[in-house]
């Protein structure tokens, strides 16, 4: 037993320091000024540093729509493949885990390709005007689109485990057995049971967006993780890594947040995940 539990502890010391380590380093670097010593101007400075609120709030506009579209897409395909047709289920999950084994590169490389070739044959006929403005830069769809994409793997894992934790069979005649129809039961009374998934799928599709850097750096946007890598090239290093660990505080502070709002809101029902 001292064995085992000294080897417990020496997983959780190494473990705790992989991940410990950075986050230090980095907070080290955003308070350490040479001349001075200990300083917060990284800090204050976050608030009156150029570009970071329009970054932000394209990140931000993209994870809403990113975050409603994967909904759209997988919550009726989740739906209809466990009630209709469960066979489909392995078609539906290789499709949706194969930009896993798509490196982003290769995913942008297709789409410069295709916005290209939209650019040279649409330029004549009247889609060209729609072409251009799913290219605006205040709202990209196109980047949109590749965001959805990246997503699936993840929300596609975490909506299935939601569904697949329901006897959803059950529910649903017990709902239409009161007079609910079949679409209202799905939305008062399936929905609200996967709560939990669907709440972590909104989580880690935002994370994803706030994070993803190569599709929106090589279309030319700037959202929120390319601001800052521009800033350290431009010289702004610790506000942008001060802007690193306030987003990276904030995010945990969501997830503890939803995490506790879903199990509170939970109770004893059946948990979405």
């Amino acid at each position: 037993m001292g064995r085992i539990r000294f080897g417990r502890a020496s997983v959780l010391l190494i473990a705790g320091l992989y991940f410990v380590t950075p986050l230090l380093s980095t907070l080290w670097f955003t308070v350490d000024n040479s001349p001075s010593g200990f300083s917060l101007d990284a800090y204050r400075q976050i608030f009156t540093v150029p570009g970071l609120w329009p970054a932000l709030q394209l990140s931000l506009l993209l994870a809403l729509g990113t975050i409603a579209l994967v909904f759209l897409l997988l919550i009726p395909t989740v739906v209809a493949v466990r009630l209709g047709s469960p066979r489909l289920r392995t078609v539906v999950e290789l499709t949706c885990t194969l930009p896993l084994v798509v490196p982003s590169i290769a995913l942008t490389a297709g789409i410069s390709t295709v916005l290209r070739w939209c650019n040279d044959n649409l330029a004549p006929t009247p889609f060209y005007r729609t072409f251009l403005l799913t290219q605006n830069g205040t709202f990209p769809v196109v980047l949109l689109l590749a965001y959805v994409v990246m997503a699936l793997p993840l929300a596609f894992r975490t909506l299935d485990a939601g569904m697949r934790a329901l006897d959803v069979r059950t529910l649903l005649e017990a709902a239409q057995n009161n007079g609910a129809s079949r679409g209202r039961a799905i939305v008062t009374v399936i929905l609200p049971n996967m709560r939990t998934a669907l709440l972590n799928t909104a989580f880690l599709t935002l994370a994803l967006v706030l994070g993803e850097f190569t599709v929106a750096s090589i279309l030319g946007y700037v959202p929120f993780a390319v601001w800052i890598v521009n800033g350290n090239s431009a010289g702004q290093g610790p506000v942008t890594v001060a802007v690193s660990i306030v987003s990276l505080l904030l995010t945990w502070l969501l997830l503890l947040v939803l995490s506790a709002g879903g199990q509170r809101r939970g109770g004893g029902a059946p948990a979405g995940s």
